[in-house]
């Protein structure tokens, strides 16, 4: 069971090719935060969870999606159904929801037809109604279609996926989800390899070269892999600690992906509070670094061989 903090948690996956989205519904007076550490993020309404904007304006969902760019289409439809709900930043002609999108780049194994779009987007919004603690992990949602171990070129890389974990300590929950599209490995807790970047005779290219480090020419290019976060807490509070929670989910993103945050990555970390319970922030910060990192390893666990390209799931 994922204790999501309230927090509800539904896929959308193409039926044919590998791509998709997961969108996060938010109860009343849910409040965030964001963290953009890479050099090409696709977003959509980020500015509006900058710790320097006005406090008034809750989030009502955040969508993760495949398809570059033009995944953000399906917050349109994540912002039609909860529109048709009554769900939104009330205005004096109707209700705005407060919709945030961060995208994942996976169209090199997808056809322009198969982009996530409103649809989708709506569709995973039906899904998430009936969330109820268990939500699928590996190739789904907007996990579907990408990759890891990516910093030795894409001959070497393995499956990444959609990942799931939570800590309840001291009547406080913290949880963590994550799509893993990184140029680098992700490593267990004693920094070994778990999936990444294959040598040809067997085990791992890290063994010869523990810094990673390769030519550039054989580097998937910029924008074109993101490690995307969204953390979510019940605890109480302030914006400026939500944006402090955000570096807190960049250091477990850190941990569990080697290398992170380079220039080829366009790492994003969403933090949510739903605010019922009082907690001290350095309990919370303690335990999202550790969910995060273990949401990235999920992951993995989960991801399944696409296309010749294996998955730790077989």
């Amino acid at each position: 069971m994922i204790n999501f903090a309230g927090i509800r948690m539904g896929h959308a996956t193409h039926t044919e090719f590998p791509t998709g989205c997961t969108v996060f519904l938010c109860p009343n007076g849910t409040f965030g935060s964001v963290e953009a550490r890479g050099p090409a993020p696709g977003s959509r309404e980020l500015a509006v969870l900058a710790p320097d904007k006005p406090d008034d304006k809750a989030v009502n969902a955040v969508v993760l999606t495949g398809g570059s760019a033009f995944g953000l289409a399906t917050a349109d439809g994540v912002m039609r159904y909860l529109s048709e709900r009554g769900i939104g930043h009330p205005t004096p002609v109707r209700p705005v929801p407060i919709v945030p999108a961060a995208v994942v780049f996976d169209l090199g194994w997808n056809p322009e037809a198969a982009t996530p779009d409103a649809a989708m987007g709506y569709v995973a919004c039906v899904a998430a109604e009936s969330y109820a603690g268990v939500i699928e992990q590996g190739n789904v949602g907007v996990g579907a279609g990408v990759f890891v171990g990516k910093w030795a070129g894409w001959p070497h890389m393995m499956k990444g996926g959609f990942g799931v974990a939570s800590l309840t300590i001291e009547g406080v929950e913290v949880a963590a989800a994550v799509v893993v599209n990184a140029v680098g490995d992700v490593v267990d807790e004693d920094g070994r390899v778990l999936a990444g970047a294959r040598a040809p005779g067997g085990g791992w290219l890290a063994d010869s070269n523990p810094l990673r480090f390769v030519a550039e020419p054989v580097i998937p290019p910029a924008g074109t892999n993101t490690t995307l976060v969204v953390v979510a807490t019940d605890a109480i509070l302030s914006r400026s600690e939500l944006a402090r929670l955000t570096h807190q989910a960049h250091n477990g993103l850190a941990i569990a992906v080697r290398p992170s945050h380079t220039r080829h990555d366009g790492d994003v970390a969403f933090t949510l509070s739903t605010e019922r319970v009082a907690a001290p922030i350095n309990l919370v910060s303690n335990m999202a670094v550790a969910v995060v990192a273990e949401a990235i390893r999920n992951a993995v666990r989960h991801a399944a061989t696409v296309f010749g390209v294996p998955g730790l799931a077989g």
